[in-house]
């Protein structure tokens, strides 16, 4: 129920768009924008390819800190949409959604209900790791299992030492008592930290895959 009346809120934010041509993907763009494409038969039984485009810059730039996603038919702007997005397409929809370190969610959503992730433009930071998947699965592994050793651990050493600054915020202190973290780090190695954090949450955006303990609420 909550999800469906999302999907009819996200539905009403789609804008019409201005028929301008879909610019091709830059080898600088890896971290600056992402790109998606979705080959489908339209109603009239023509193939037809829709694109989403995401600059990550434009989060700075709406409301919500969000972003927007652009959707191209056949390379023109077909229509917009503040984040998360969700696009009438044929047989269904298209969803978008972001976090701070990239996407984590870009599907196609069948009236089946049936979702698809979408196919990343090969220049892409989405495209180039979907490549070292298929092409090194070994090495594609062990950067996986790198990514999440490099939240859980700073997942562990960390929080322990929130919750104690947080305990002896007064009101906090006298209703709960105080809390001594088993773990005590300097500030430098803290900040490396949340920099490898960070770091980890990029390369798992690539893959679109988030987790709200993991990777936060961003």
């Amino acid at each position: 129920m909550i999800k469906e009346h999302r999907r009819r809120q996200a539905a009403r934010r789609v804008k019409e768009g201005n028929g301008r041509p879909l610019k091709r993907f830059r080898a600088w763009q890896p971290l600056s924008r992402a790109l998606f494409h979705l080959p489908l038969t339209s109603g009239d039984g023509r193939r037809v390819v829709y694109s989403v485009d995401v600059p990550y810059w434009q989060q700075i730039l709406t409301e919500n800190g969000q972003g927007r996603a652009h959707l191209y038919l056949d390379g023109r702007h077909h229509a917009q949409s503040t984040l998360p997005a969700v696009f009438p397409v044929p047989g269904g929809t298209i969803e978008v959604a972001a976090t701070a370190f990239g996407l984590k969610r870009c599907h196609h959503v069948t009236a089946e209900g049936a979702a698809h992730r979408l196919v990343p433009d090969a220049r892409s930071a989405e495209g180039r790791r979907a490549r070292l998947d298929r092409e090194h699965p070994a090495l594609s592994r062990w950067i996986k299992f790198l990514s999440l050793a490099l939240l859980v651990v700073p997942l562990v050493l960390v929080v322990p030492q929130i919750l104690e600054a947080l305990s002896h915020v007064p009101p906090v202190a006298r209703r709960y008592g105080t809390f001594a973290s088993p773990v005590a780090l300097p500030l430098w190695l803290n900040i490396a930290l949340g920099l490898c954090a960070s770091t980890a949450s990029v390369e798992r955006a690539t893959r679109l895959r988030w987790n709200a303990l993991l990777d936060g609420s961003s």
